[in-house]
């Protein structure tokens, strides 16, 4: 633990700077082109083994190459900013108030990103990585298409799939044990198109949404009367189809968001929609997403994923449990995430999975985002205690 404390000692400025130069980035998604190139170069001054950006414009560094394989994941798009002005500093800037850096992203991730970079770096400077290779990836699209950057990656490279996964999203530097499940469902009803001076001629398709919408109301509701663990279901979008804003629409159009907790899946959604779309003239089905990435990659996306958890007592958690006692010298704190994350993808692959990262999550995509500094710094150490435990 000295030599990793005296070692990290050295990068305590380049990590803070790094973090600040990344948040002055703008990395919207579908736009990372900047940031990657920029992820890739310093990968390459810290003297990683091999690094490149795959077809899909993830950026990915390799330290060591034993047989056992770690890799931890950052994502490094970021949501878009709407309310500049409703910022203390600007969202852009980096600035360091009050110990903390500012910025969109700093939390959703750009600080882990950072962290994971330096704890590679350490780690091999330290030589930790004995019969073991790391692989630090920094995918896209993640805020859209979460799981789908890694598929890409382990089809293309199939030799980067790991034998345990971490997922760097923020957790205020807590173990994640899992997070909740997810599914996009897009609901249509139809009607016949007329003239808007005569609408009784018509067939408005609007109109048949609003029974839809009081059925998706109340299932929220009935969803969030279970005390113990409850899902939730919100309509997020809503549009319709007419000839012109003078006629009757004919098609109408809502985007369902469903969470789901440990013991839901594709067959409770099948259920639910089933149940909304009953006796009505509406069909429902998953809502597919087809994006673009920065390097031209076409992303199709089926937004669909069950809740997961790993165990107290998996081998890849004792490894963390024992790395977070000897950096901070206390039994950790726990945690489950209610958002999705691209865990998705390595899960569902059987790979062992779990979650840490600097940062409070519910500071992620908000106006006046911002990161603890010493919380990298921590984050950073844990990295490279896990990699060296495991």
């Amino acid at each position: 633990m000295k030599k990793l404390v005296d070692a990290l000692k050295e990068y305590e400025q380049e990590i803070f700077d790094y973090v600040q130069q990344l948040v002055r980035i703008k990395s919207f998604s579908g736009d990372e082109k900047q940031v990657a190139h920029n992820i890739k170069t310093k990968m390459e001054s810290l003297g990683f083994d091999e690094v490149w950006i795959d077809s899909i414009g993830n950026v990915v560094g390799r330290v060591g190459d034993g047989d056992k394989i770690v890799m931890l994941d950052s994502h490094m798009d970021t949501v878009e900013v709407h309310e500049e002005d409703e910022w203390i500093v600007p969202p852009f800037s980096g600035e360091l108030k009050e110990g903390r850096i500012y910025g969109r992203g700093s939390v959703d991730m750009k600080s882990s990103i950072v962290a994971s970079l330096y704890a590679a770096k350490v780690a091999k400077d330290l030589k930790l990585l004995n019969g073991k290779t790391v692989y630090i990836t920094c995918t896209v699209d993640e805020e859209f298409c979460d799981g789908e950057n890694l598929n890409h990656l382990f089809n293309d490279f199939p030799q980067t799939k790991p034998d345990y996964m971490i997922i760097c999203e923020p957790s205020d530097n807590k173990i994640v044990l899992g997070h909740r499940g997810k599914a996009q469902v897009r609901v249509r009803t139809f009607g016949t198109s007329a003239h808007g001076s005569a609408p009784e001629k018509g067939d408005n398709a609007v109109y048949k949404m609003a029974e839809v919408i009081r059925r998706v109301e109340e299932q929220n509701h009935q969803l969030m009367r279970n005390e113990i663990a409850s899902g939730t279901l919100v309509l997020s979008n809503i549009s319709s189809t007419s000839a012109s804003l003078n006629a009757v629409p004919s098609e109408c159009e809502i985007y369902l968001d469903r969470r789901l907790v440990l013991g839901e899946g594709e067959e409770t959604v099948k259920k639910e929609m089933d149940h909304i779309v009953n006796g009505l003239d509406a069909v429902w089905e998953i809502g597919s997403l087809h994006r673009t990435s920065w390097t031209g990659a076409n992303i199709h996306y089926e937004p669909l994923h069950e809740p997961w958890e790993i165990t107290e007592d998996h081998p890849l958690t004792r490894h963390l449990i024992n790395a977070y006692e000897k950096v901070f010298a206390k039994p950790p704190a726990f945690d489950f995430w209610d958002f999705g994350t691209n865990a998705v993808t390595p899960v569902s692959q059987g790979i062992p999975t779990i979650g840490f990262g600097p940062g409070e999550y519910k500071l992620a995509h908000m106006n006046n985002e911002s990161c603890e500094v010493k919380k990298i710094h921590e984050a950073c150490a844990f990295y490279v205690a896990t990699i060296a435990e495991i």
